[in-house]
């Protein structure tokens, strides 16, 4: 699976996706108005996850949701990062 270039990314990044730098994943931290609008953002993003077999790396603490996306069969982003990354977003919208 062939790595996203820059044009692909572009969106994600300008929309508070950053580049991790320690290694070919992005990572982005949402925040919500309590533990039950994060958990529930969980919970939605958790069912495409399984949808796609595409699976996070991510934390919760209270209000706030860390997440880190790279795809692990290639250590590496690829498209896959990207649609979850959308989706992500998308579902976190008020």
């Amino acid at each position: 699976m062939n790595r996203p270039d820059n044009a692909t990314l572009a969106p994600l990044l300008a929309n508070g996706w950053e580049m991790e730098p320690t290694r070919d994943a992005i990572t982005k931290t949402y925040r919500f108005g309590n533990f039950i609008e994060a958990f529930g953002f969980m919970t939605r993003a958790a069912i495409w996850a399984e949808k796609w077999n595409h699976h996070p790396e991510w934390s919760n603490i209270y209000n706030r949701v860390t997440i880190s996306l790279i795809t692990h069969d290639t250590d590496g982003l690829t498209e896959k990062d990207v649609k979850l990354a959308s989706k992500m977003d998308l579902l976190a919208a008020p």
